[in-house]
């Protein structure tokens, strides 16, 4: 895997543990579930405000070049800006 500095979205991303867990964004509350695959070299994400006015969906594979951002069906700034900026509200 290439080494450096993780990129900010990235170390958000490895905050939350894998399951649901309540996120404030927007002031809104968000249900998101985080699974890992392949002992950590693959994540889907996928968060939805719980009032239903949105979501936020991407795969994240890690490979030897560094981690690929694949969202599902909205631009990457939008997925970035939600991880960057979510404040974590419960976590089991």
């Amino acid at each position: 895997m290439a080494s450096g500095p993780k990129p900010q979205y990235l170390l958000r991303l490895d905050e939350l543990t894998d399951g649901y867990s309540v996120v404030l964004y927007g002031n809104k509350k968000w249900g998101a579930t985080k699974t890992t695959f392949t002992g950590g070299r693959s994540t889907k994400f996928y968060a939805e405000a719980l009032d239903g006015s949105d979501f936020i969906s991407l795969n994240l594979y890690r490979t030897r070049n560094g981690p690929k951002l694949k969202p599902c069906e909205m631009p990457a700034e939008k997925v970035i800006d939600f991880l960057k900026n979510y404040i974590c509200f419960d976590q089991p």
